[in-house]
């Protein structure tokens, strides 16, 4: 399976189950690597028998900017079912980051992998 990457898509959203991470929203990274066969798209350098990569990313935004969830783990079930609505793609792992997490101690990144695929 080939693999098509899409890494640092940023996005406000109001997700957490904290008022203020619901009032005042955060932003959110996503990395996407989709997975899917790319031969048929090659050989006819043709655009419709791939995933295009920038209406994916305008759809992952719209879903971290649309309906707050409380967990960034329905927010990644959410944001790889969207991908997998593409019929060629066979396959997502999706990175969920939220480095402005309410943590009280120094960190860098919160993150949730999740890996989904239609079988």
């Amino acid at each position: 399976m080939d693999r098509v990457a899409l890494r640092g898509l940023k996005a406000r959203g109001h997700h957490g189950v904290f008022p203020r991470e619901r009032e005042e929203g955060q932003t959110f990274i996503v990395d996407l690597v989709l997975g899917l066969d790319t031969r048929l798209a090659a050989a006819d350098d043709d655009l419709a028998k791939t995933v295009h990569y920038g209406v994916v990313a305008e759809e992952v935004v719209d879903v971290v900017q649309g309906e707050p969830v409380d967990l960034i783990e329905t927010l990644a079930e959410r944001i790889a079912q969207q991908c997998l609505k593409h019929e060629g793609v066979q396959e997502v792992e999706v990175v969920v980051h939220k480095p402005d997490a309410p943590i009280t101690v120094p960190f860098d990144d919160v993150t949730i992998t999740i890996t989904r695929s239609r079988v």
